[in-house]
C-alpha cells in the first residue's frame, strides 16, 4: 500500500501549503475583536440615488421607502429608483405612491437581480445621466434602514472612499433557527472581515446589499449579471484597484429565509455563484498579484512621492491575494482532497487489518472494523459511494460544529446591543443550531458544482417596519 500512503502524503502537503496562505486571516479576526474604521462627521453632503430591484414585493417594498424617508439626511439629495421586475403584483404602483422613480421591467430570459439592476442603471443613464448623482446605494427590497443611515454612509463617502458596505442586521433575527443562522453568520463576517479589513483600509466583501459606490464605478454600465453579481462587482473592483471599505456605523436591517428548502435553494445559488465568479475573475485577481497594470496609482498624481507609489502598488497586489483567497472554492476543494484521503486510507486499513485478521492477531473490536470495511470493499460502487460519503459528512460535522458554536456565542456576546432582543434559552438554541447552517454550505456547493442553477426569488412576507423594530428594541431596553 506504498503507493496509496504516498498519495495521501502528496495530498496532505498540497492542503497544508493552501492552508498556511489563509494564516494571515487570524490577524483579521483577532483585530476585529477589537477594531474597525470610523469616520469623522462628513464636512460636505452628496447627492446619492438607491437602487432597488424588486419582483413581487408589495408587502415590503412600502416599509424600506418608507424608512428612506425617514432618513436624517436632506430628501433632496436623495431619489429612489425601482425595477419592477416581471412582476404580477402592484409592487410599480406602491414604489411609486411612496415617491420613488419606478421602471417595469419584463423579461423572463434574463431573470436574475443583476439583469434588474443593469436595466435600471441604463434607464438611469437615459433620463438623468450616470454622474447625475455622486454615488449609488443598493437595497434589496425587504430591508429598513436606519434612520442616520445615509448620515453615516456620507461619512465615509466625503473621505474619500468610493465602495462601502455597512452593518447588516436581521429583522426576524427570533423568528426560527434557520434566520437567526443567516442572521449570525452576517454579523460573524463583519466581526472576522469587515471590521479589520477597513481598519487596515484594505478591501473587504459586499454581501448583496446595503452598500454604496461612486458614480465612476458605473461609468461603463452595470456589468454584474450572474447568479451572485455582488462576489463578481468585488473581483472586479479590486482588479480594477478599488477599495472596498466598511462603516461600522451605518446600520441597516433585512429579512432572513424562515423556511429549509428556501434556505436550500438560495445556499445553492450563492454556491453555483461564487463557482462562476472564481472561473470568471479568479485569474485576473491572480495576475494583478504579480502585475498590477498601473490600477495601483490610477488615482494618484505623477508626481505623488515614490514610497506612497510603492506603498499602494503593495496594498493592490495584497487586495489582489486576499479577495483570491475568497473567491476560491476553498471548502469544495477541502471536501473532495477529505474525501480522497479517507478512501485512501481505508483501503490502507483494509488491506493491512484483513492480513492481521486471517492470522488471528487482532482484538475481536478491530476484527469488527475491518469486516465492516471489508463489506464495504465488496459492496456494490453505489454502496460505496454511499458509505464513504457517510464517514465523511460524520468527521466533517463533528470537526466543524464546536467551531461553529463558538462563533454563535461571540457574536451573541459582542453585538448584544445591536441584536433584537430573543430570551437566552433561545439563543441558546440558536448556538447549537448554527452548524447546521455551514453544513447546508458545504452540501450547497457539492450540489452546485453538478447541478444546474437558475435564479429564482426570494420571498419577503415580514410586514415589518422600522417602528416596529425601534419599539421591540426600546421595550428591551426598559
Amino acid at each position: 500500500m506504498f503507493w496509496a500512503a504516498l498519495i495521501v502524503s502528496i495530498i496532505n502537503a498540497i492542503s497544508n501549503f493552501i492552508s498556511s496562505l489563509y494564516k494571515y486571516r487570524d490577524v483579521l479576526i483577532y483585530t476585529g475583536i477589537f477594531f474597525t474604521r470610523k469616520f469623522k462627521p462628513a464636512k460636505n453632503q452628496h447627492k446619492y440615488a438607491i437602487l432597488i430591484a424588486a419582483r413581487n414585493e408589495s408587502t415590503v417594498i412600502g416599509n424600506l421607502i418608507a424608512s428612506i424617508r425617514a432618513q436624517d439626511y436632506p430628501a433632496e439629495l436623495i431619489d429612489i429608483f425601482v425595477a419592477a421586475d416581471n412582476c404580477t403584483d402592484n409592487t410599480a404602483e406602491i414604489a411609486r405612491s411612496h415617491g420613488a422613480y419606478c421602471y417595469e421591467r419584463f423579461d423572463n430570459e434574463h431573470r436574475t437581480k443583476g439583469f434588474a439592476l443593469q436595466f435600471l442603471v441604463e434607464n438611469i443613464r437615459r433620463d438623468f445621466g450616470i454622474y447625475a448623482y455622486e454615488g449609488y446605494i443598493i437595497f434589496d427590497a425587504d430591508n429598513l434602514l436606519k434612520r442616520d443611515f445615509m448620515s453615516r454612509m456620507n461619512d465615509a463617502f466625503d473621505a474619500g472612499e468610493k465602495i462601502v458596505t455597512s452593518y447588516r442586521n436581521t429583522k426576524n433575527f427570533d423568528t426560527n433557527w434557520i434566520s437567526a443562522s443567516y442572521g449570525i453568520h452576517w454579523l460573524r463576517t463583519i466581526r472576522n472581515e469587515h471590521r479589520a479589513r477597513s481598519f487596515y483600509h484594505l478591501a473587504t466583501r459586499i454581501q448583496g446589499t446595503g452598500f454604496l459606490f461612486a458614480a465612476e464605478i458605473i461609468e461603463n454600465g452595470w456589468n454584474y449579471t450572474s447568479l451572485t453579481e455582488d462576489r463578481a462587482f468585488c473581483a472586479d473592483a479590486v482588479a480594477n484597484g478599488y477599495k472596498i471599505s466598511y462603516n461600522n456605523a451605518a446600520e441597516f436591517y433585512d429579512e432572513q429565509p424562515v423556511d429549509i428548502k428556501i434556505a436550500m435553494r438560495q445556499r445553492i445559488r450563492w454556491a453555483k455563484g461564487h463557482l462562476q465568479a472564481f472561473v470568471e475573475t479568479g485569474p485576473q485577481l491572480f495576475s494583478h498579484i504579480f502585475v498590477t497594470h498601473g490600477m495601483a496609482n490610477r488615482d494618484e498624481p505623477a508626481d505623488a512621492p515614490w514610497w506612497k507609489r510603492l506603498f499602494n502598488n503593495i496594498r493592490l497586489r495584497f487586495m489582489s491575494f486576499d479577495m483570491l483567497t475568497i473567491v476560491y472554492p476553498r471548502a469544495l476543494v477541502s471536501f473532495f482532497k477529505k474525501l480522497v484521503v479517507i478512501a485512501l486510507r481505508i483501503v490502507m486499513v483494509y488491506a493491512t487489518g484483513y492480513a492481521f485478521v486471517r492470522a488471528g492477531m487482532m482484538p475481536w473490536w478491530g476484527q469488527s472494523i475491518v469486516r465492516a470495511l471489508h463489506l464495504a470493499w465488496t459492496a456494490s460502487s453505489e454502496q460505496q459511494a454511499v458509505f464513504l460519503l457517510w464517514v465523511f459528512l460524520l468527521s466533517w460535522t463533528i470537526n466543524g460544529c464546536l467551531t461553529n458554536m463558538i462563533y454563535a456565542a461571540y457574536v451573541f456576546v459582542s453585538e448584544y446591543k445591536r441584536i433584537v432582543p430573543i430570551k437566552w434559552y433561545r439563543k441558546l438554541w440558536y448556538i447549537f443550531t448554527f452548524p447546521i447552517f455551514d453544513l447546508i454550505g458545504k452540501l450547497s456547493l457539492i450540489i452546485a458544482l453538478f447541478s444546474h442553477v437558475e435564479w429564482k426569488p426570494i420571498p419577503h412576507n415580514a410586514d415589518v417596519s422600522l417602528d416596529d423594530l425601534e419599539q421591540k428594541h426600546a421595550g428591551a431596553a426598559k
